[in-house]
């Protein structure tokens, strides 16, 4: 079984770009150059250079003894939320700003949803002295406050999206539409494992230094490059495809991906995509989506503003169809006790993105011997006043 994009730009049924006319040029000088663009040596150690000093990778493996006490394993954090700016974002961002110069592009755009990925873009632009536009949703841009007052000191303009739910979603459609309308100076740095090809394999291979690091910091602490699970949340799903990237040959790790069931999947208030959704076209690639009979998308819902998207990207739908990797839909409930209880046991306040994961504990049983890492994709400074309005009882 190949869980990798193929020359097409599938994986398996998923995948391929379904592009408007205006964006081919684009997407196609992408697809033709982006592997030769990475692999070359001047590239490659400018970007390790970034990750290493400015990024301050690697990022630790830690062992959360008082939380493997409480669940009677062994459990292993992959702290991507002590990364520059806050979080696993930073990684992508970096590869595609890169890129981006290397194909003499001189504006930025992106969306976000949490923030989080806005914030690494308009990072990086500041640090390359590039125009940034960040598309957000206004629902989001409220709830994430914090993070829009970041990217705006950082110099991006912020532009807020007001159709459909206002939310990841709609962000995403108002950025496509900024890309049409300036092909020429303009690079979309999308957020997540999603989009049209060679996007989802493009991301996937800037976040899939997690995993590259998982196995050599898990050698060295226990002697072995493998662990029994890898934990992680899934919107779009970078982080995850980050995670699980370096482990996809080895049928003996059991991949897990923690999808935001929101008030519950059955409740119409959730964006649990592979509980409720099935194949269909989205962003420009073939994916598994939430809709209705007819076609239309289903506006998802998740406290989560990280896991607020109707879909998962054909990296995702792939290891989900083939049953490569288990999806566990994981309610807001859940995932605020989950956050809750690292902050208590550990001194560490996740985001609510990675609390899905987190959760994860709570549904399943492991043995004694069994080795996880929890990918803790980033920290949950900007989820507090969630986390306040929200108390609950662990």
């Amino acid at each position: 079984m190949n869980y990798f994009v193929d020359e097409s730009g599938y994986y398996g049924d998923f995948g391929g770009a379904y592009i408007p006319e205006m964006l081919y040029p684009n997407v196609e000088t992408l697809r033709q150059r982006y592997l030769e663009i990475i692999n070359a040596p001047d590239f490659k150690k400018e970007l390790d250079d970034l990750l290493r000093d400015y990024v301050g990778r690697p990022s630790p493996l830690y062992l959360a003894t008082r939380l493997s006490e409480h669940y009677k394993t062994n459990i292993y954090l992959k702290r991507e939320d002590l990364n520059h700016t806050g979080s696993h974002k930073i990684n992508n961002t970096l590869g595609q700003i890169l890129l981006a110069k290397r194909l003499n592009k001189t504006r930025i755009i992106a969306e976000t949803g949490a923030g989080q990925h806005g914030v690494a873009t308009a990072t990086v632009c500041a640090l390359m002295g590039l125009k940034c536009v960040v598309y957000m949703g206004k629902i989001d841009m409220e709830r994430q406050a914090v993070n829009v007052q970041r990217m705006r000191m950082l110099g991006a303009e912020v532009i807020p999206a007001l159709s459909g739910s206002q939310t990841l979603k709609d962000a995403t459609n108002e950025a496509l539409r900024d890309w049409i309308n300036n092909p020429v100076d303009t690079h979309y740095i999308i957020g997540s494992v999603v989009g049209p090809h060679p996007y989802p394999d493009m991301v996937a291979r800037f976040q899939s230094i997690i995993s590259k690091e998982i196995r050599s910091q898990l050698e060295e602490k226990t002697g072995r490059s493998t662990p029994d699970y890898v934990l992680a949340c899934v919107g779009g799903g970078s982080n995850a495809a980050g995670a699980f990237y370096h482990f996809l040959d080895d049928e003996n790790v059991k991949l897990i991906a923690a999808e935001a069931a929101g008030k519950g999947v059955e409740t119409g208030l959730s964006a649990a995509t592979c509980a409720l959704g099935k194949p269909g076209v989205l962003h420009g690639s073939k994916i598994i989506v939430i809709q209705t009979e007819d076609g239309q998308i289903v506006e998802p819902y998740s406290i989560s503003a990280g896991l607020d998207y109707p879909g998962i990207g054909p990296f995702h739908s792939n290891l989900y169809k083939t049953g490569r990797a288990k999806f566990i839909s994981i309610t807001d409930e859940q995932a605020l006790k989950a956050g809750y209880r690292l902050t208590l046991t550990e001194g560490i306040i996740p985001a609510l993105e990675s609390a899905h994961a987190l959760a994860v504990l709570d549904t399943m049983k492991f043995k004694p011997s069994d080795v996880l890492v929890i990918n803790l994709s980033g920290r949950g400074d900007k989820d507090l006043e969630t986390y306040f309005k929200n108390e609950v009882k662990i």
